[in-house]
């Protein structure tokens, strides 16, 4: 699979001489827009590159195109090429979008209609030779429109962000880089792309690491065989960082008590904390799925979407599991590592050995909701069940997808909770194999 990262690098010494190119290149954009939309009819049938060409016959001017249908070269002067046709591919998108839109507005006649695009925040990519040039490590030349003509600049970009690339991103293909710009400063954003292979292993024959991600512990980690023994159990607290991220809250807090609502140096420390909290958690994990050479990631579906109610709304917000997910995902792919997820319902509600739902805070007798107790009357952390869960989960979906269809309804028949997804805990998985076990010998 290809791997596309994008690195800032930023501008020193510049601050509004690039208004006047976003501008133009904007109102480029809205311009071929209605170009696009008025010859959607031919632009549509055509595939890859000739959409381009087809939309830069008709605004440009040339020895073989003398009339073109608009009067695009007279509005935008001397806009270089690379500029036209990125602004031309970045119309062609956006009206593609909006018919698609529109089309199924039409079908389902729900909601509102669909509006016309417009350019927005559209940032124009510096194609090199003919908008970039490299002098040396630290310093590079834009294209940029100045003084009522395009003409090349001198930039210096930051040398620490320079040398991370130099470090990091050698063995990389660089790509196109983006003008981009962020609160008052501007940065060049450069991608680039690698490729990695990603293990293959049979499902039989794989050890997964299983996440559940949590507010007081911030991951509880199950290593798992596909026989459903279990290799290795972690836990990660980070109890410092819990600490300063709960003292940052309380002087917020204590701040907004005395009628100083806005306190953006108390908000970005926290939010620092908390960045904090996700990048140490992210490494965590990928440490012990590194040290038990695992093969796959397993991690609930969490949907955060919609209104948090509840006294601990403000921990939830402040929750940053899609940002683990995200940064375990990007580790994990250059490694040849998997990830996949599964549906968290009942995880951390079920018991691991099947007894059913646990009782739980001062249900269950307890003054923390670390702890639960099972049916059966056995006193066992809820995080690490809830990891045996995920996992067991994971290996009961992929197990049933590699059998044949005969196969499968026979041992759903004999396992009746692998058939439902949502109810399936660590006794289940060994249920099926030894169901599986059977049928072979």
């Amino acid at each position: 699979m290809k791997i596309y990262t994008t690195y800032k690098v930023k501008i020193k010494g510049y601050n509004h001489i690039f208004k006047d190119t976003i501008s133009i290149y904007r109102e480029a954009v809205d311009y071929l827009l209605t170009v696009c939309y008025d010859n959607w009819d031919k632009i549509s049938q055509l595939n890859g590159n000739r959409k381009q060409f087809l939309v830069e016959r008709l605004v440009h001017r040339t020895k073989d195109n003398p009339h073109p249908t608009y009067d695009f070269d007279s509005k935008f002067y001397k806009l270089p090429s690379s500029l036209r046709r990125g602004a031309i591919n970045e119309a062609i998108g956006k009206i593609a979008s909006y018919t698609s839109n529109l089309d199924n507005w039409k079908k389902e006649c729900k909601g509102k209609k669909p509006s016309f695009p417009k350019a927005g925040y559209v940032y124009p990519r510096m194609y090199s030779r003919r908008m970039f040039r490299e002098v040396d490590k630290y310093t590079v030349q834009v294209k940029v429109y100045i003084r009522n003509t395009w003409d090349w600049i001198t930039i210096r970009l930051r040398r620490s962000d320079m040398d991370y690339i130099y470090k990091h991103c050698n063995d990389r293909k660089k790509c196109v880089p983006t003008l981009q710009k962020r609160g008052k400063e501007w940065f060049l954003d450069f991608p680039f792309e690698e490729e990695t292979k990603l293990t293959n292993k049979s499902v039989f024959e794989q050890t997964i690491v299983a996440v559940d991600l949590g507010i007081n512990t911030a991951a509880t980690i199950s290593v798992i065989r596909s026989d459903g023994t279990i290799i290795g159990r972690r836990f990660c607290k980070l109890p410092k960082e819990t600490d300063r991220l709960t003292h940052s809250i309380n002087r917020i807090k204590k701040a907004q008590q005395y009628g100083n609502s806005k306190t953006p140096r108390l908000w970005t420390r926290a939010k620092s904390i908390n960045h904090d909290i996700a990048c140490k958690t992210a490494n965590y994990i990928m440490d012990i799925s590194i040290m038990y050479n695992a093969d796959v990631i397993v991690f609930e579906h969490l949907d955060k979407k919609g209104k948090v109610r509840g006294s601990k709304k403000q921990k939830l917000k402040l929750w940053r599991s899609q940002e683990v997910q995200a940064i375990v995902t990007d580790k994990a792919h250059r490694l040849g590592k998997r990830i996949s997820h599964i549906c968290a319902w009942g995880t951390s509600k079920l018991a691991y050995d099947g007894s059913g739902a646990v009782l739980r805070g001062k249900y269950g007798g307890f003054d923390t909701y670390e702890l639960c107790k099972f049916k059966n009357g056995k006193t066992y952390n809820c995080d690490l069940s809830a990891s045996y869960n995920i996992g067991s989960r994971y290996f009961v979906r992929e197990i049933l997808k590699s059998l044949p269809m005969r196969e499968r309804l026979a041992l759903e028949a004999k396992v009746p909770q692998a058939a439902r997804r949502s109810t399936c805990t660590l006794s289940t998985l060994i249920s099926l194999n030894a169901e599986l076990m059977s049928l072979s010998a």
